[in-house]
Order: structure tokens, then C-alpha cells, then sequence
């Protein structure tokens, strides 16, 4: 039985996202880091048919890494409010 991560290629990537600072109020931009998971194009070796359905569902997704932003102005830490964690490509 494989795991899900040989179903995928896992690379980082950096985005860009507007926050405001719950504590002083200062809207920034702030680089939050994403786990971008692609399909592999073929079945890993070793595969039996529970893994063959597993495969043919799986699709491309992006798990946030960040959790908590350091506000620039105030330097206090905030929760990343209102934001998926897991975003389907």
C-alpha cells in the first residue's frame, strides 16, 4: 500500500497576500509560504488496485505552511484570518 505523498511531486512556493494587522490596524503585504502538491504523470511502482483508484481521484492541491504572520509596523504576531489552508489547483 503506498502513502499519498508517492502520488505526488511536492515543491515550495512563496505568494503574495494583503493583511490587516488585528492589534495596530496596518494593512501590509506579506509573503505567506503554500506546499504546492502536482500529480505525478504514472503510478509508482507497486501499486495494487485500492492505489490505482486512489490515484485516478487524487488532484493537484496547495497546503499553507504559515500559520501566523509578524505584523510590520507592531511586530506582534496574528493568526492568518479567513484563509484556506488547503486550496485545490
Amino acid at each position: 500500500m503506498l502513502q499519498e505523498k508517492d502520488f505526488f511531486n511536492e515543491k515550495q512556493e512563496t505568494k503574495r497576500a494583503t493583511y490587516s494587522c488585528p492589534h495596530c490596524r496596518e494593512r501590509a503585504e506579506y509573503d505567506v509560504r503554500w506546499l504546492t502538491r502536482r500529480k505525478k504523470h504514472d503510478l509508482p511502482r507497486g501499486a495494487n488496485e485500492h492505489d490505482r483508484a486512489r490515484f485516478a481521484k487524487s488532484r493537484d492541491y496547495m497546503v499553507r505552511i504559515d500559520d501566523m504572520l509578524a505584523c510590520q509596523r507592531c511586530r506582534r504576531r496574528f493568526d492568518i484570518p479567513n484563509s484556506q489552508s488547503v486550496v485545490f489547483i
